[in-house]
């Protein structure tokens, strides 16, 4: 079993889509903390009103208790994670997690949006998501990924780089030796 991992980026850095590759590679279970917003969050993020902090600690509180719990193979989950109070949050409930940072050029998130009908976060708040935005500390557990060249490479990069620092995690293969 391996600590468990955050997805992290702005909307459209591809989390979801990363997050679920990468927990298929290593057997683990994947978990979209969008999926675990209380409904007055979603309701403000489908209004074009950004979340206050004080909407968010709730649903920190949610994530963390998700990555604490038993999940005998690991566990990957996609989560906003912008400010390092909120990946505090996090690690409170759950202090072995690590994080890895998607980053994208916003040029190429605001493509990525535009084909994203139907989400209830609307292309409106990716400013404020890059305004929110704070990078990985060099004391937190985690790394820092360019989101380039589709899935499958990102998934192999995020593989090595776990492996490096993690040698419980076989670099390219996922926990069945493939």
């Amino acid at each position: 079993m391996h600590s468990p991992l955050v997805v992290m980026g702005v909307c459209g850095a591809g989390k979801t889509a990363v997050g679920a590759a990468l927990a298929a590679r290593l057997g683990a279970t994947f978990k979209d903390a969008d999926d675990l917003h209380p409904l007055p969050n979603v309701e403000k993020m489908t209004a074009g009103i950004p979340l206050t902090d004080e909407d968010r600690w709730p649903w920190l509180r949610l994530v963390g208790e998700e990555l604490a719990a038993e999940h005998p193979q690991g566990i990957v989950v996609a989560c906003s994670a912008l400010k390092r109070a909120y990946r505090d949050a996090i690690r409170a409930a759950a202090p072995s997690t690590r994080f890895i940072l998607l980053k994208v050029d916003p040029s190429v998130l605001t493509e990525r949006l535009a084909q994203r009908p139907g989400h209830f976060m609307p292309p409106s708040l990716l400013t404020s998501q890059l305004e929110t935005l704070e990078t990985l500390g060099t004391a937190e557990a985690g790394m820092t990924v360019t989101s380039e060249g589709g899935i499958e490479a990102l998934t192999e990069e995020i593989l090595a780089n776990l492996h490096q620092v993690h040698p419980a995690v076989p670099a390219g293969t996922d926990q069945n030796g493939r």
